[in-house]
């Protein structure tokens, strides 16, 4: 009988299973006798998470899906975003595995709120810079309130750091990563204590990253007649890139809570972040089937870029006379980024060199006051005010040496950017319990904006803008011993224009200006965009927890907000082609959102209990001065769904789970010349948990199993100017795998 060979372990992951082995085994050793005499008796803890932030759901007037550590820590992510994009409703752009800032609804940028403690981010900081250690619960609105904020018009995500409590908490985790052959590690530590009146939880987390990512573009320009029939080939090209990047990750988190007297606390929460990367991008272009010979026909870009944030955050809350309370806080932030790239491309001609370097430095100032009074047990007032300010410096240079012929950049360019916004925010709510089948929670938010910048040119801006955003929501409970309830919500939310949207300074395209490489510019004329919208939910939340829900939404947008390019017809950009933002009248989305969170045993009779989670999203929208078909909003997909299961084996140290998210392919109409195609993307994570005892478990954590690449293109057909041109692009992936060794010290 033959035995086959048995194949040896990858030498990163034999030092994590060694440790693990022995730490399990030091775990184990039986105490000595005097030792286990005079120990005091251990107390166990339990918890039941799932049913906790099923109730937290149920019981809130606003809807709100409650995430706990429970479900967090599930898959052993090892940054937050890895973990946003498997919730309900939220997906992620770009290729699996990739992360990506998360969106509700599948909307594009800016129409999810996001923010870290109630309170918004600050500029320039990704959510792929926290760890889920960090994180005690992630709480989901799908519509807007007055305390919240009304800059949701797709929704909220809030984040609540670790919380302080009187239990003592060490952990450690290890973690090892290797994607593509690429080796990345990383360390994550939380520290729960008390030091009498003080109660402090501290977090760190240390990521050393490498990806090597390869990749194909397809470039063709063709000739058309005037019936758009497009037979004559004038350009067509074919890219390969390979980039290797190493990346840096340090973040530092703390929540500091000293009891001063019976009624009044004081809240201290620093954090750092930094982060820092280098790398190396290499591209050959070359001619198809006889097409002229392109621009350049490689490149080669070193670069390296910095990025540090440093965040204190204050809050004291105490009680004042005829039972109201008082909160006051604020917060105090500082990002800084400097980048540097050095790009040489080989010209016929000789080769060309461009360098650019970009510094900026954020800081902001929030002041926050809120009022709250308990009127009885079913009815509360809340009020509050938050002044903001934003301030924002940036230098770019771009040096050129040698050749700038045959379409390439035409003169060096550089200069200063100095712009700051300030924000007021006014609001107050009343939430109450009417009779025991309805509550109410009805809210008013006003909220003004100035921002103004200097540029080194001599130009100026100042945009002013404000929305006042009326609030409704309610419960319904037919029957209030039973655990089926009905919400609604009436809600006016917005989505101003950003900061960088509003002044970002004018930049040339680098190679042949085209539709598909435009130039790029600000555009200070901007106003928000406005949405009314309705929501209408179904949930009923099982006797042994787990709930199913059905939500349906609709919005209404004034002002869409959209970036094209546009041929300029004069001035001194006359014949180019720029990219810009503009308002560009209105738009609708709509949608429903159905999810099932229980275990198999509920449903069918003597079934394992597996616990089963699966969503399913389906949206639809429209722009109405945009020609169909496809004429949907900036990257919102037809559908997106996530289906999860997790099993624990009675009996044995381990569980295994799994879940698989589908995002179907889609095509985007963005004007009556330009579209773009995304091509469908399929994620399935696994994971297996191995507890060796309670202070030492080991997770294996599979991500992006089908490794499918991705595809996505953009074309432009030029009637007036008889051309026609499209860019495809195709992104391999590959599996993550990753192994946390965890201990609670």
């Amino acid at each position: 009988m033959h035995t086959p060979a048995r194949r040896p372990l990858p030498p990163p992951l034999v030092p994590l299973l060694t440790l693990a082995a022995a730490a399990a085994a030091v775990q184990a050793q039986p105490a000595a006798p005097a030792a286990a005499a005079s120990a005091p008796a251990q107390q166990i803890e339990v918890t039941a998470t799932r049913d906790n932030d099923s109730e937290q759901r149920r019981q809130s007037t606003a809807a709100k899906i409650v995430i706990g550590r429970e479900e967090i820590e599930r898959f052993g992510d090892s940054t937050l975003g890895e973990v946003l994009r498997r919730l309900p409703g939220v997906t992620t752009q770009g290729p699996a595995g990739r992360g990506g800032p998360p969106r509700m609804r599948g909307l594009g940028a800016g129409y999810t709120q996001i923010l870290i403690d109630g309170q918004r981010v600050p500029p320039g900081f990704s959510l792929e810079s926290l760890t889920p250690e960090q994180v005690d619960r992630i709480e989901i609105l799908r519509a807007p309130t007055a305390e919240t904020g009304a800059r949701a018009i797709g929704g909220t995500i809030n984040i609540i750091t670790r919380e302080g409590y009187r239990r003592r908490v060490n952990d450690l985790r290890l973690g090892l990563g290797v994607e593509n052959g690429q080796v990345s590690p990383g360390l994550f530590w939380t520290r729960n204590d008390t030091a009498g009146d003080l109660t402090y939880n501290l977090s760190a987390g240390l990521l050393r990253g490498q990806r090597l990512t390869q990749g194909a573009r397809t470039h063709t320009l063709q000739l058309c007649d005037d019936d758009r029939a497009c037979d004559a080939l004038r350009d067509e090209t074919e890219t390969t890139t390979r980039n290797l990047d190493h990346r840096l990750h340090l973040n530092l988190s703390g929540r500091l809570q000293w009891r001063l007297s019976d009624t009044d606390s004081l809240v201290l929460m620093p954090m750092v972040f930094g982060n820092r990367s280098d790398g190396t991008r290499d591209t050959v272009v070359s001619a198809v089937d006889g097409a002229p010979a392109p621009v350049y026909s490689a490149t080669h870009t070193d670069s390296d870029s910095r990025y540090t944030l440093a965040r204190l955050n204050g809050q004291w809350r105490g009680r004042l006379g005829s039972g109201w309370r008082l909160e006051a806080g604020g917060g105090l932030s500082q990002g800084r980024g400097h980048s540097q790239s050095l790009r040489t491309e080989t010209r016929t001609g000789g080769p060309l060199l461009i360098d650019e370097s970009a510094d900026s430095r954020d800081r902001t100032l929030l002041l926050t006051t809120k009022a709250s009074k308990l009127l009885d047990s079913d009815h509360s007032l809340v009020s509050g005010a938050e002044i903001e300010r934003v301030t924002r410096s940036e230098t770019f240079v771009r040096n050129l040496d040698g050749s700038a012929g045959d379409g390439g950049p035409a003169a060096d360019t550089d200069g200063d950017l100095r712009a700051q916004s300030q924000r007021l925010a006014l609001y107050a709510q009343d939430e109450w319990a009417l009779t025991p089948n309805w509550a109410v929670h009805a809210g008013v938010r006003w909220e003004g904006i100035r921002t103004r910048s200097d540029r080194s040119d001599d130009s100026r801006t100042d945009n002013r803008s404000s929305v006042l955003s009326p609030l409704l929501h309610a419960v319904w409970k037919p029957d209030p011993k039973a655990r089926d309830q009905i919400r609604i919500s009436l809600t006016r939310s917005y989505k101003p224009p950003t900061l960088q949207s509003l002044v970002a300074r004018y930049r040339e395209s680098l190679g042949v200006n085209s539709p598909t490489n435009p130039d790029r510019n600000g555009n200070p004329d901007l106003k928000p965009e406005l949405a009314t919208g309705i929501d209408i939910a179904f949930e009923r939340y099982l006797p042994q927890g787990g709930v199913l829900s059905a939500n349906v939404f609709h919005r209404q947008i004034r002002d869409y907000i959209r970036s094209t390019a546009e041929l300029q017809a004069d001035g001194p950009l006359a014949g180019r082609y720029l990219l810009q933002p503009r308002n560009s009248g209105r738009a609708l989305t709509q949608g429903i959102e159905l999810e099932a969170r229980f275990r198999l045993d509920q449903l069918i009779d003597g079934a394992p209990p597996v616990e089963l989670r699966n969503n399913l999203s389906l949206f639809r929208s429209r722009v109405r001065d945009v020609p169909g078909p496809d004429n949907r909003l900036d990257e919102q997909p037809h559908a997106t769904a996530n289906l999860g299961a997790d099993h624990r084996f009675r009996g044995t140290p381990l569980t295994l789970g799994g879940s698989l998210n589908l995002t179907p392919g889609h095509r985007t109409q963005l004007s009556d010349t330009d579209a773009v195609r995304a091509g469908r993307k399929r994620q399935f994570d696994a994971y297996a948990l191995w507890v060796f005892n309670p202070g030492v478990q080991l997770r294996l954590l599979a991500s992006n199993l089908v490794a499918e690449d991705h595809l996505a293109a953009r074309s432009s057909q030029q009637a007036t100017r008889g051309i026609t041109e499209l860019k495809t692009s195709t992104t391999p992936t590959h599996v993550n795998w990753q192994l946390r060794l965890e201990l609670k010290l």
